[in-house]
C-alpha cells in the first residue's frame, strides 16, 4: 500500500466536508465525478477513457474479464507459478465451471536468467488450444518482468484471450495496452496509482461492450443521468461503462484518485521509472557481493524487487535485520521485496547497503 501525498489527503479532507451537506451535490455530479478518473488512467495506459470502468477491487474487475470470456476457443488457460490469489481463485472458478484446464507455468529452478527462461517457457506454452492468458504486469513477489508485448502477440497468433493484473506496476512502469494488445487491464488504486483503498480501475477492449457485468447497477444505463425518469432500461452506457462498480460516483474517493492520478500523469512513469533506476544502481553490486540473487536488469523492475540467498533459507533472518534498521521490506515466501518510489533517497539507499553488507 502507498503512501498519500499531502494533496491526495487534502482532497479526501475536501471530500468529507462537502459530503457534510448534501444539498450541494448536484444530480449530474454522480457521473462527472469518475471523468477525470477515466481520463488519466487513460493516459496512463494509452486507451480511450470509453474503454475505463471503475471498479473496487482487482478480483472485481478480473470477475467481470473473466465471465464474459468466449467459451469455444481453446481447452485450457494459463498462468503462473505464485500469482497473486485473485487471479488464481477467478480463473481457476472459471476452468472448472467450463471443463477446461489451468496450465500453470513454473519458473526454472536455476536461477541464472530465471526470468528470461521463465518469459520463453510462457510464450511457448500458448498454442491454439489456448483460450486465455492471466497474468501480472510483474510478478507481485519478486518483482520478476513479463513480456506483455511478446505474450500479447503470441496470444493474437492463437486467438487466446489476454487478461492482464496491472496492480504491482501500473502508474510507475511505462504501458500501453494497444502495443500489448491487452484484452482487460485490471488495477485496484491503492498500489502504484497512489489512491484510496476500495477503488480501483480496469480497462476492457471493444470485444467486452457487449457482455454482461456482475452487477445490474442502475447508473450504468444508457439515461441514468435523467433523474426525473428513472425507468427500467436495459441498455446499458457506451463502452466499458456498464462494468462499473454500483455507487461508483465515490464521492469522498473518487477527487483522491483523481488528484494521484493527476500528479502522476505530470510525473510521467517513464521518468518514475528511470529515476528508481538510477536510485538502486549503488545497491545491485552490493546485493551481489554478499551472494544474493535478484533478477537481470533485462527482466525486472526498477521500483520492486525481490533478493534471496540461493543456497539457504534466510530470507527471514534478511527481513529481520531490514527491520531493526527501519528499513520497511515485505516477505514473500522466500524472497525479500524491496520497493522505492520518488520519496526515496540516497541516503536511504545508503542504509540499506550498509544494512546488507553487514548480514
Amino acid at each position: 500500500m502507498s503512501p498519500f501525498m499531502k494533496q491526495v489527503e487534502d482532497a479526501g479532507i475536501l471530500a468529507i466536508q462537502k459530503r457534510r451537506n448534501p444539498s450541494v451535490l448536484k444530480s449530474s455530479d454522480y457521473f462527472t465525478i469518475t471523468e477525470p478518473l477515466r481520463h488519466y488512467f487513460g493516459n496512463i495506459i494509452h486507451s480511450d477513457p470509453k474503454n475505463i470502468a471503475v471498479i473496487p477491487s482487482a478480483a472485481y474487475g478480473l470477475q467481470n474479464a473473466v465471465s464474459n470470456l468466449p467459451i469455444d476457443n481453446g481447452d485450457h488457460a494459463i498462468s503462473v507459478t505464485g500469482e497473486f490469489p485473485s487471479d488464481l481463485y477467478t480463473i481457476q472458478k472459471w476452468c472448472d465451471k467450463h471443463s477446461k484446464k489451468l496450465n500453470i507455468i513454473s519458473p526454472p529452478k536455476e536461477f541464472e536468467d530465471r526470468g528470461k527462461k521463465w518469459n520463453a517457457g510462457i510464450l511457448e506454452s500458448i498454442n491454439d488450444d489456448t483460450a486465455v492468458v492471466i497474468i501480472s504486469s510483474i510478478h507481485w513477489q519478486d518483482g520478476t518482468k513479463f513480456d506483455l508485448k511478446a505474450i500479447g502477440q503470441k496470444c493474437k497468433s492463437h486467438k487466446a484471450m489476454f487478461i492482464v493484473d496491472g496492480t504491482q506496476s501500473v502508474g510507475v512502469l511505462p504501458i500501453d495496452v494497444h502495443e500489448c494488445q491487452i484484452d482487460a487491464l485490471i488495477c485496484a488504486g491503492y498500489k502504484w496509482l497512489l489512491g484510496p483503498y476500495s477503488l480501483g480501475l480496469a480497462y476492457y477492449r471493444d470485444f467486452f461492450d457487449t457482455g454482461i457485468p456482475m452487477e445490474e447497477s442502475w447508473m450504468n444505463k444508457i439515461h441514468a443521468q435523467n433523474f426525473a425518469q428513472l425507468t427500467a432500461d436495459d441498455e446499458y452506457a457506451v463502452g466499458a461503462q456498464r462494468y462499473n462498480m454500483g455507487e461508483s460516483s465515490q464521492f469522498i474517493q473518487a477527487p483522491m484518485l483523481t488528484q494521484s492520478l493527476r500528479q502522476i500523469v505530470e510525473w510521467n512513469p517513464i521518468h518514475i521509472q528511470e529515476y528508481c533506476r538510477q536510485l538502486i544502481q549503488p545497491l545491485i553490486p552490493v546485493i551481489k557481493s554478499k551472494g544474493l540473487w535478484i533478477e537481470n536488469e533485462s527482466y525486472r523492475t526498477n521500483h520492486l524487487f525481490g533478493i534471496l540467498d540461493p543456497n539457504q533459507n534466510n530470507s527471514e533472518q534478511i527481513f529481520e535485520a531490514f527491520q531493526k534498521n527501519k528499513i520497511f521490506t515485505s516477505l514473500r515466501g522466500r524472497v525479500v521485496r524491496i520497493s522505492c518510489y520518488l520519496y526515496n533517497t540516497e541516503q536511504d539507499i545508503d542504509v540499506l547497503c550498509k544494512t546488507i553488507s553487514n548480514l
